[in-house]
């Protein structure tokens, strides 16, 4: 097991659960939509999570407004810091301005503007490094030597990972009675702890994780038992470029019962597809599980299945769709 995980702090359904308690004034409950259309296509009946009406538009919100809310007074008082070049980036700076609390947040100096202004529109401070891991995590050090701020990882930190967990408590409370549930994986934050929901909140439920094929380092890690790192590559669906975490593949491993992956092209497809019939704007990375349905990979026929749409924070001037 990698260094740092401790199965002991791993969070368990008590913990999503209160997690969910102490978010719950802050963030919305969003609601669950269905599309005889999407049903059709891939011959289930789906339903979807909406996290793409989601406070800062997406469900980061939930697992950086648990991490902030989870702090003591006094080290809340000292500031929250991570480095992220999206949505987690908004979503610490807003959960820290509804806290009261300042947010640092490292980008790399190549990150879009339109990124840079969400960051600073919620009140955080923008830091920026060189663009890879390693100027990331210095800089991230740095500002806590300097402010004492708390670490709040994207994905490998167990607050956020119960934090995330609650959109599938949610989601259950609407659909009890759901065969299977996908969940798009980048870090591997969000499938962990919708694993950790899921299969305590109703063992029989398959839990299953999508990915660009562009960027398959949870499809292989979840198969060695080890993580694969991976290489410099381009996927459309750019939040999903990332490796897991020390923290997440343990529990993904443990917990998740496949993870499959999609084509670039049927990342398209779906995403556009959702747009004309479900009549919502989602973005990319949140078209993945689905598009991983359009390819067939997985057995969903006849199954009811709740699909995890993370996030609405497209670039309007740049859809993948148009020349």
């Amino acid at each position: 097991m990698p260094q740092d995980f401790d199965p002991e702090r791993v969070p368990d359904v008590a913990a999503v659960r209160a997690a969910h308690e102490r978010i719950r004034p802050h963030v919305h409950r969003t609601p669950v939509l269905t599309s005889r259309s999407l049903d059709v296509r891939v011959g289930a009946r789906l339903f979807f999570k909406c996290e793409n009406f989601q406070k800062v538009g997406a469900f980061k919100a939930r697992g950086a407004c648990n991490a902030v809310f989870s702090l003591s007074d006094a080290a809340a008082a000292r500031g929250v810091v991570t480095h992220s070049s999206g949505n987690h980036g908004s979503a610490l700076a807003w959960a820290a301005r509804e806290r009261g609390i300042p947010a640092y947040v490292v980008m790399p100096s190549n990150a879009p503007k339109i990124k840079q202004n969400a960051v600073r529109g919620y009140g955080g401070e923008v830091i920026f490094c060189e663009p890879n891991v390693a100027a990331r995590e210095a800089a991230c050090a740095q500002v806590q030597q300097r402010t004492g701020a708390e670490l709040v990882h994207p994905f490998n930190d167990y607050r956020v990972v119960a934090g995330q967990g609650t959109a599938t408590v949610e989601l259950l409370e609407e659909v009890a009675d759901l065969d299977a549930v996908i969940a798009p994986v980048g870090g591997g934050g969000l499938l962990s702890g919708t694993a950790i929901a899921g299969k305590s909140l109703r063992p029989s439920l398959k839990v299953w994780g999508a990915e660009p094929a562009n960027a398959d380092d949870a499809f292989r890690s979840f198969r060695s038992g080890r993580i694969e790192p991976l290489p410099a590559t381009q996927t459309i669906a750019d939040g999903l470029r990332t490796t897991l975490g020390t923290r997440t593949l343990p529990v993904i491993r443990s917990l998740v019962d496949d993870i499959q992956t999609a084509s670039e092209a049927a990342i398209v497809e779906a995403m556009r597809f959702t747009w004309e019939r479900m009549k919502i704007v989602v973005e990319t990375s949140c078209s993945v599980p689905f598009a991983t349905l359009l390819e067939g990979r997985f057995d969903v026929a006849g199954k009811r299945v709740g699909i995890l749409l993370t996030g609405g924070n497209v670039d309007l001037d740049r859809l993948p769709w148009q020349n």
